[in-house]
């Protein structure tokens, strides 16, 4: 379902397949030939959502921004690079991440993150807020740990 929120419609480049199950809400752009995949819930309320293109958002999937506040002026919006796979039941919510990375099932990374170009993030790992992921390495854990591929 897609739907307008504060008159911000979401864009949706060339053959981008959204599941029926899935919603997507306000200033959310994804790009050509992604997907977003069932019961995913992509909420671009107070913030901009921006997904690159050949992405998969997988099942279940929570993605977020962070709205303005008194202790973080500026939130911060949601920025996916190209050809990223999201696992399945994984939270983003105001984070950064780059060009082919793989985020593993159930993992959460927070406000603030971010995730540099080819990174591998462990299923059910944990990335704390204001933590940088660099380029090349594989994290895991809760909270992440930084491993050589």
């Amino acid at each position: 379902m897609i739907r307008t929120f504060r008159g911000k419609q979401p864009k949706l480049g060339e053959r981008v397949w959204v599941d029926d199950s899935a919603v997507i809400i306000g200033d959310v752009e994804i790009g050509d030939d992604s997907s977003v995949w069932p019961l995913v819930s992509i909420r671009g309320d107070m913030h901009q959502i921006r997904i690159g293109a050949r992405t998969s958002i997988q099942d279940n999937s929570c993605l977020h921004i962070t709205h303005a506040s008194e202790f973080n002026p500026e939130g911060h919006p949601l920025t996916i690079g190209n050809d990223v796979t999201v696992g399945h039941m994984v939270m983003l919510h105001g984070c950064t991440i780059g060009n082919q990375v793989l985020v593993g099932m159930s993992s959460t990374i927070l406000d603030g993150v971010v995730v540099e170009d080819k990174v591998v993030i462990g299923a059910g790992s944990l990335v704390p807020p204001g933590k940088k992921l660099e380029s090349g390495y594989l994290y895991l854990g809760s909270p992440v740990n930084k491993f050589d591929r």
